[in-house]
């Protein structure tokens, strides 16, 4: 049997448009997926971090998270930098959580836009 280990696990989106509806949406999807992709069962949470660029100031995307029934895991967002030439409109996520999983195993989710950040990962 393996052994339990803490690992963080990466996830992207990109948003049409800042509004509500969207951060919501485009927030649970990719959560959701980073889940299901994984096999991660909410007791497996430790916490969630999220960033959003400065572009985004309609919802936090732990709201979105919270309305997924998350709302006993640590969230948290923060801004991300503001890099001249980054991607507008972008949710990104850094996930820890308890896993048998080595690193090689889990798989980093990159949606819409996103997908570009991580051209090395296979869907």
């Amino acid at each position: 049997m393996s052994e339990m280990r803490l690992l963080g696990l990466r996830g992207a989106t990109t948003c049409d448009e800042d509004s509500v509806g969207e951060i919501d949406s485009r927030t649970q999807v990719l959560v959701r997926e980073m889940l299901d992709r994984n096999g991660v069962d909410h007791e497996d949470i430790v916490s969630i971090i999220f960033t959003a660029t400065d572009d985004l100031t309609a919802q936090f995307p732990a709201t979105a998270a919270r309305a997924l029934g998350l709302g006993d895991v640590p969230l948290i967002c923060a801004r991300e930098l503001g890099v001249e030439g980054a991607m507008p409109l972008t949710i990104r996520v850094l996930m820890h959580l308890y896993t048998e999983r080595s690193r090689a195993e889990l798989h980093h989710v990159y949606l819409e836009g996103a997908k570009h950040l991580r051209d090395d990962l296979p869907e």
